[in-house]
């Protein structure tokens, strides 16, 4: 069933959230094996969150198995309402600032190359929490030298002096994902704003013209493919550098319905757009997410940079 924006913003409990049966080409490893047995030991040992559990990612088989996992920060509860997310909302527990410490720990035990690092919203703090990120940045790098270090945030609102905190910490990559296109902005993330997440990306360029910046965007939400490419035209003139598209998987009933599935030779079309618009790197596929094959991502395209600019000083 199509999304209408306007009747369903105003009374959302009229969605039809059946389910539409899944295609053939979208098939979800279960996650199993030794090393995902290993890893959810020591999440667990560590208290430490992934969003790839918490959001009920259909990568967490192969990434689990191949010994890799996206840290979730500052707890398991976020303060926003996304129609889209399964990651718990209310009122969070206060920061823990030995987190960073563990999560540090956690990567030098897995011995990762790449790590990334994202957050549920805490927009009861003015600062959104940016100063534990910045901390587990610089520890990561103090007790696991080498690893290069990708941050999902939120928009913090749009603050500047957030954002700041994060960026002086000097991160390979800055992700922050716009998620869908601006008419559907109060349907899908109610408490977000289209601008907020255009502050954090074109102002993350300002505060480090080096840094590698990242974005995604989910699709089957009741968006036009025309929307979709305005959305990546916008990310463009933000200097955009990596894209990711998806296919919205709906998590449980409760959650905004699928309006439908895009097809293969669609997420071919958005890739193959996205480079001819500029875009370095773009992931364009059914079960692709923000951190998929973000360590082939920064490994490459770092490698062109030194080429080109030489080594960050």
């Amino acid at each position: 069933m199509p999304i209408n924006p306007t009747r369903d913003r105003i009374n959302p409990e009229r969605m039809d959230t059946t389910p539409i049966r899944r295609p053939e080409w979208i098939k979800v490893r279960a996650p199993s094996g030794e090393t995902y047995e290993w890893l959810q030991n020591l999440m667990r040992q560590k208290a430490l969150h992934t969003v790839c559990e918490e959001a009920g990612c259909p990568n967490m088989g192969e990434c689990w198995g191949s010994g890799t996992a996206t840290f979730l920060i500052m707890g398991d509860i976020c303060t926003r309402t996304c129609g889209f997310c399964d990651v718990k909302h209310g009122r969070p527990l206060p920061l823990d600032w030995e987190e960073p410490e563990r999560v540090a720990q956690a990567v030098k035990a897995m011995n990762l190359k790449h790590a990334v690092i994202t957050s549920v919203n805490r927009d009861e703090r003015k600062d959104g929490g940016a100063p534990i990120f910045a901390m587990v940045i610089r520890r990561i790098r103090e007790l696991h030298p080498g690893c290069s270090i990708e941050v999902l945030i939120p928009d913090f609102k749009g603050s500047l002096e957030a954002l700041k905190i994060v960026m002086d910490a000097r991160p390979e990559i800055l992700n922050h994902n716009v998620e869908t296109v601006p008419r559907l902005f109060k349907l899908v993330q109610p408490q977000d704003r289209y601008e907020w997440s255009q502050a954090v990306l074109s102002n993350a360029k300002k505060l480090d013209p080096d840094v590698l910046t990242k974005s995604g965007i989910m699709v089957g939400l009741g968006e036009t493919m025309d929307e979709v490419k305005a959305v990546m035209h916008d990310l463009r003139d933000w200097q955009v550098d990596i894209l990711t598209v998806g296919q919205y998987l709906q998590p449980s009933r409760r959650h905004l319905p699928i309006s439908r599935y895009y097809t293969l030779e669609e997420f071919q079309e958005l890739r193959d757009y996205g480079y001819s618009i500029g875009f370095r790197w773009v992931e364009s596929a059914p079960l692709v997410r923000s951190s998929y094959h973000a360590a082939e991502q920064v490994r490459a395209l770092s490698v062109v940079h030194r080429q080109l600019y030489g080594d960050k000083q």
